[in-house]
């Protein structure tokens, strides 16, 4: 039996993210590989550890047999190495790690200590960029051997026809200050001379003050469409001539592989692991540093004003590659077996 420790949000429809379908679809493809495997979402570690959700991981971690092995999400345990560590002692524990918790836009670099005490408690991490991986062995000194790397796995998915034209940009991810749509926002503000239309897709809970401000600054050619998913995010993806990502951190961009799944070119922050996901995909024209709107502009412009460079970034899409959640969960396999093994 493996133990899978989730966000408290992870089956939530109005709260998706990239680390919740990545947890939802390693647990069904886990299963699939014959992994008995225990849901168990867990409430209010993350961002701000609340006394209801320390009290309950600690009852999960406490009722779980010893040399059992758990498969944890680092936002459930990163930020609590008091629960964590004690009982890492006595569990085969393999952390999950998306993204370190001090690179959150806002997040105390103090929370660092507490994500180090753990992944060092911890038999294995595993980590879903390159980007990461180098956080962990950098900033973490987490020992190289110790680090396993599972990408994201991507859906096959059919060509998006898109307008036949430039101006379908797409912008998906919650509207919070880490994604960069306030970025993204003023940026379009110096397009105004230019054809185009924005579709912002992604809820705007957990960061209400943030998603308020930037719906108010959007001007009207900006569409904001809050949470999407199956055929409604399907037939935003097929609307769209352009992905962007304006984000100031990120350590993979599951969307990114999403579009490029499609052939939709993208144009996004070059932060974290951007590079990684777009791999061969990659343009130099259509990537710009993170939080400058400016920049930013630039290279909008420069897609909606150049043909070639179009042709360019659409023939990298269309050829574009990226691995299945087969893969995915492959890997991992191969690492909660070599941990349990090593317990």
């Amino acid at each position: 039996m493996t133990v899978l420790l989730v966000p408290g949000d992870v089956d939530d429809p109005a709260s998706p993210s990239g680390g919740n379908h990545y947890d939802r679809r390693v647990r069904d493809e886990l299963a699939a590989l014959g992994r008995a495997v225990e849901w168990t979402p867990l409430p209010g570690a993350w961002p701000r550890p609340e006394p209801a959700g320390v009290d309950a991981l600690d009852r999960a971690l406490a009722g779980t047999p010893d040399g059992t092995t758990v498969l944890a999400d680092g936002l459930v345990v990163c930020a609590l190495p008091e629960p964590v560590v004690p009982h890492a002692e006595r569990l085969d524990l393999v952390v999950l790690l998306h993204l370190p918790l001090a690179d959150e836009t806002g997040a105390d670099p103090a929370l660092d200590d507490a994500e180090r005490a753990v992944l060092h408690a911890a038999r294995a991490v595993v980590a879903t960029s390159t980007w990461t991986v180098s956080v962990l062995t950098g900033r973490h000194g987490i020992a190289p051997e110790r680090v396993a790397l599972a990408v994201p796995g991507t859906d096959p998915a059919p060509a998006a026809p898109g307008t036949g034209g430039a101006g379908g940009l797409l912008s998906v991810g919650s509207l919070t200050p880490r994604k960069g749509h306030d970025v993204l926002v003023a940026a379009l503000a110096e397009l105004t001379d230019l054809d185009w239309t924005a579709t912002i897709v992604g809820p705007g809970g957990r960061a209400p003050e943030h998603a308020d401000a930037v719906r108010t600054a959007a001007g009207e050619r900006v569409r904001f469409t809050g949470a999407r998913h199956g055929a409604e995010l399907e037939a935003e993806y097929a609307a769209a001539d352009l992905l962007v990502l304006p984000s100031r951190a990120e350590p993979y961009g599951m969307v990114v592989t999403e579009a490029l799944a499609r052939g939709i070119p993208v144009l996004a922050s070059d932060v974290g692991g951007v590079r990684s996901a777009l791999g061969d995909a990659a343009v130099d024209e259509l990537l710009v540093p993170p939080g400058d709107a400016g920049a930013l502009a630039g290279a909008l412009r420069r897609w909606l004003g150049d043909p070639a460079l179009r042709a360019r970034a659409r023939d990298r899409a269309r050829t574009a590659t990226p691995p299945g959640w087969d893969v995915t969960a492959r890997t991992l396999d191969e690492v909660l077996t070599a941990s349990a093994v090593r317990s």
